[in-house]
């Protein structure tokens, strides 16, 4: 079938000069016809197999140079050196020698460019990686100061510096894992967890944040295990109670609900976080999980960076965990973790 295709494209490409053999053969076959017509039979014959060779050996050659052909131009194509330049340029006309070189020429600029630009990429991850690593230097100090110093300070000074430090730890986590996302080798590491066990001690991990704001914290449903990798859930839950905090109300004390239960169909199990805060404009909801999506001035998001939700999405991705998020009736969202059962039991 791949031949039959070929060869008919083959046939379309160079359906000049076949039509032009035909008509010449016609040509001689009626000039036969008049000067001998009783030996007419014999030599159209004759013809019609000149005809047949004179179209089928070079149609044959030029199918061979088209396989060679089409396996140096992708050689080209993926590295664009002068030497497979130079291999290219002997398996076409000569008419196209000069566009092919300035191919090549265009393609290597670009790949200069590609290599330079992955050289910077590289390097800004390196440098945030660093820095991120130095940034929790002085947060640890703050951390042992905080700790031992504690009757030195007034319980409000101290309330307030713990949660800067937790405000700052979350802004470093961040930054940390978005340069992470774009890594070819990503040390996840799949266990079996319990949701409402890694639920309180994100709780605990943001306990200052929610202090200071003044929650109140509830839990329902089933004591359920779900497989995932520990760090990239623990920083998809302080992705959403750091939203939480951010966009609570003063109007009535603000409430951090989680809720885990099995899917109607029992395929998966869903961890639901609901707050009464502030909810999202319904234009909004389609496009929160957009890199750098902040919606309108004056909603939910007009105070944000667009890059929460993101990286909460991402990092949901990587671990195979479907997002979505609504608005409550009684105010505030709901997030919805959506985590696949594993029927199999894990090997080591």
């Amino acid at each position: 079938m791949k031949k039959l295709k070929t060869l008919s494209i083959y046939i379309s490409s160079y359906r000049i000069w076949v039509l032009t053999l035909l008509g010449i053969d016609l040509f001689f076959a009626f000039l036969i016809w008049a000067v001998c017509p009783n030996n007419f039979v014999s030599y159209i014959g004759l013809i019609l197999l000149v005809l047949f060779l004179v179209i089928v050996i070079p149609l044959n050659i030029s199918i061979r140079k088209y396989h060679k052909a089409d396996i140096i131009f992708k050689n080209f194509l993926s590295d664009p050196s002068e030497v497979n330049e130079y291999l290219l340029t002997e398996t076409v006309p000569i008419v196209f020698h000069s566009y092919i070189n300035e191919l090549g020429n265009h393609l290597r600029k670009q790949q200069e460019n590609l290599n330079d630009q992955k050289v910077k990429v590289s390097d800004f991850e390196s440098y945030i990686e660093n820095w991120v690593h130095e940034i929790k230097k002085p947060v640890s100090l703050m951390t042992l100061l905080l700790d031992n110093r504690k009757n030195e300070m007034s319980n409000m000074v101290h309330q307030r510096m713990l949660y800067v430090r937790d405000q700052t730890r979350q802004d470093i986590e961040q930054i940390l894992y978005f340069s992470r996302l774009g890594a070819t080798h990503k040390d996840y590491y799949f266990e079996k967890i319990s949701l409402k066990s890694i639920c309180q001690e994100s709780i605990e991990d943001n306990r200052t944040l929610l202090e200071e704001a003044g929650f109140s914290i509830n839990y329902s449903g089933n004591e359920n295990v779900v497989v995932s990798d520990k760090k990239g859930l623990m920083f998809i839950l302080g992705q959403v109670i750091s939203n939480s905090v951010k966009y609570s109300t003063k109007k009535e004390i603000p409430i951090l609900s989680f809720s885990i239960m099995e899917s109607q169909n029992e395929e998966n199990i869903l961890l639901s976080i609901s707050d009464n805060g502030s909810n999202i404009p319904e234009s909004d909801i389609p496009f929160v999980f957009d890199k750098g999506f902040t919606g309108n001035t004056g909603s939910y998001l007009s105070r944000s960076t667009g890059m929460g939700l993101y990286l909460v999405r991402k990092m949901a991705n990587d671990l195979s965990i479907d997002v979505e998020i609504k608005n409550n009736s009684y105010g505030g969202v709901t997030i919805i973790l959506f985590f696949p059962k594993v029927k199999n039991s894990l090997r080591r």
